[in-house]
């Protein structure tokens, strides 16, 4: 086999033979190495001394194919794998990401190149060690963190909870990411609620469900005003199917203590999660909350179902709760607080399989605020 030649019959060659002939004996080594299921260690020991000879003397194609048949090799000493990934060119990361196994030196060597779109590559790998992590966390690239979020054998605990939440801050993506994650606490998202999509926004208020919370410095305002509830959610029923989301606005900016910037987004916002967010604070029920968000949102495409998941989330979700989360977007209380154990949820919801008995009494609510809906219509259109 040429891959086991005599090392000075290879030296003669090299030096005889030019590029080209380099190019040959490399891509035949490699083929050769790879092929042999378990290699003796003197043959092992042979064939690295020759392969760090070949592969700085061939040209850059043939040590792209080398690279990428040698990767193949069942048996590799850690300056083969080296060699390997110094050279697999564009191929690097798709074999990253396929490789059965990398050893933790392999992947500190990545790392310490500083190319970002590999570095993601080696965060988006399984069962990374700490050493590793370690050597990930503190790298200032979205693309990093992006791969880090979603990856779901990273367990996010203490310092990796915290990274990954503080760039959740400064990202939108990798708060999207988290979002959907069943292991991540969504109400650590609080302060980036409005830059969630539709989903994570529902998953940032299924977090606060069934859970002991801090008093909110607003709690007593609210229990003052939340007398005020019936006239407060007529008044957002006509102006919202009036669209005159502008004067909604206003009316939330002089009653919530928010600024205007964020009622304009909760009165623009068509998913209503926003909106649950005040309605629920001030006290309103499932009954009286749907019908509000009947005229706000527009889901049209599949109104019952999402009735039926804001009409669950007014039964789990507590007044106090949504206080607090407001209280989070004035700046009054700290997100963060809610890591410590006298705060964690009393149950951990399932997002995939809601409860049934839930789901067939809080859809019956549902109907009935649509069928509320359908009769104050009529009554206007007869008036």
């Amino acid at each position: 086999m040429i891959g086991f030649q005599p090392y000075e019959t290879f030296q003669l060659l090299i030096e005889t033979g030019g590029v080209e002939r380099a190019n040959t004996l490399l891509v035949a080594a490699c083929d050769a190495y790879a092929r042999r299921s378990r290699p003796l260690p003197a043959e092992a020991e042979q064939f690295e001394t020759l392969a760090r000879r070949l592969f700085p003397t061939a040209a850059p194609t043939a040590r792209t194919k080398a690279a990428g048949i040698l990767a193949s090799a069942q048996h590799l000493t850690p300056q083969l794998e080296i060699l390997v990934y110094d050279n697999l060119g564009t191929g690097l990361i798709t074999h990253l990401e396929r490789a059965p196994s990398l050893s933790d030196d392999v992947m500190a060597r990545l790392i310490d190149k500083g190319n970002t779109d590999v570095i993601a590559a080696v965060a988006r790998r399984p069962a990374l060690s700490n050493a590793v992590l370690a050597r990930l966390f503190p790298i200032n690239s979205r693309k990093v963190y992006r791969a880090l979020a979603g990856n779901t054998s990273i367990a996010p605990r203490g310092a990796y909870l915290n990274a990954l939440t503080r760039s959740a801050e400064m990202d939108h993506e990798v708060a999207a990411i988290l979002a959907n994650r069943e292991d991540f606490d969504a109400a650590l998202l609080t302060g980036v609620f409005f830059d969630l999509p539709e989903e994570g926004r529902i998953n940032v208020l299924r977090a606060f469900a069934r859970r002991n919370l801090p008093q909110a410095p607003m709690m007593r305002t609210f229990e003052q005003i939340s007398v005020a509830t019936n006239e407060f959610t007529g008044a957002l029923m006509k102006l919202f199917s009036e669209n005159r989301r502008p004067k909604i606005t206003r009316l939330l900016t002089q009653i919530t203590g928010l600024d205007e910037l964020r009622c304009g987004e909760i009165a623009h916002d068509t998913s209503g999660a926003a909106l649950f967010v005040v309605l629920r604070a001030f006290g309103c029920t499932s009954y009286d909350g749907l019908k509000v968000l009947i005229h706000a949102t527009s889901h049209d495409a599949d109104r019952s179902k999402t009735l039926a998941g804001f009409a669950r989330l007014f039964d789990e979700v507590s007044v106090p709760a949504m206080v607090y989360l407001m209280s989070a977007w004035r700046g009054d209380v700290r997100p963060a607080d809610l890591l410590r154990p006298e705060y964690a949820r009393f149950v951990e919801p399932s997002r995939r399989t809601p409860d049934a008995r839930q789901v067939a009494r809080t859809g019956t609510v549902g109907d009935q605020a649509i069928e509320a809906l359908d009769k104050m219509k009529s009554a206007r259109k007869a008036s």
